[in-house]
């Protein structure tokens, strides 16, 4: 395999659709938001793609068997008559090289171009010092759908922040190709999986594109994540207990032998 290659497994007829992407990255934001939606929707798989630029491993199943580090593109049939039909694109890496996150950004941008793709949305985080509920961050190509993520309760994104990995290339190469293009970013430290500012970021996707899904399922996720975080603020103090006794006992000691 010499370049990134995306293959179709059915052929889908799509109305006025918009992709969703959403691989893994800071707080794997865009992941846990995107994968929610293909489950809560009933989203199903109908191409893969695959890349040289991927890491060099396999990933090995249950039973054996190995499969390539691939991106998977799912489809959803909207059924309100009025309603776009919606794309996810997620899948296991991001690419690794400078020249990789161009191509696979190109590639997801020209697949979802030529299913008529009127809008591609990209979901990730946004490294910050949360005081309460994660902040939204946005950035467009186009004015309007800025403007309708602002309207979403999302803030516009610093002058000068750079939106690294394909959520921010997608949008740069978009513009190129004719494909008005948003962007999402939930507030996170980013150093675990973070639901919550999923959540946030889905709250204000789901007012943007009109969507009523169901979002408390990423509760128990949120749960899960801030026992996490609150057994390693347990074991961060007691290793600081014990270094401050060790140097309490380091400083009796040296008194003495003076």
């Amino acid at each position: 395999m010499k370049q990134t290659v995306i293959r179709e497994r059915i052929r889908v007829e799509l109305k006025n659709p918009i992709l969703i992407e959403g691989l893994p990255g800071l707080g794997m934001v865009g992941r846990i938001a995107t994968k929610y939606l293909i489950k809560k929707l009933g989203a199903k798989p109908f191409a893969l793609l695959y890349s040289p630029h991927f890491p060099y491993y396999v990933l090995v199943n249950r039973k054996g068997r190995v499969r390539l580090l691939r991106g998977v593109f799912y489809y959803w049939i909207n059924p309100k008559n009025d309603g776009n039909d919606l794309m996810f694109f997620t899948g296991d890496s991001q690419a690794q090289t400078i020249e990789g996150q161009y191509e696979v950004a190109s590639k997801i941008v020209d697949f979802a171009k030529s299913k008529g793709a009127s809008l591609i949305v990209t979901l990730g985080g946004f490294r910050a010092e949360i005081e309460d509920v994660p902040k939204v961050y946005a950035a467009s190509n186009n004015d309007e759908w800025l403007e309708k993520a602002l309207k979403a309760s999302a803030i516009k994104s610093p002058s000068g922040n750079p939106i690294v990995g394909v959520a921010g290339l997608i949008l740069g190469i978009a513009r190129f190709k004719g494909v008005n293009a948003l962007c999402l970013l939930g507030e996170t430290k980013g150093y675990l999986p973070d639901p919550r500012a999923s959540k946030s970021v889905l709250e204000s996707l789901c007012k943007i594109l009109d969507l009523n899904v169901d979002l408390s399922g990423l509760d128990a996720q949120i749960r899960k994540a801030e026992q996490i975080i609150e057994k390693m603020r347990q074991i961060e103090e007691k290793r600081e207990m014990y270094l401050k006794k060790m140097h309490k006992e380091e400083k009796e000691r040296t008194s003495y032998i003076s």
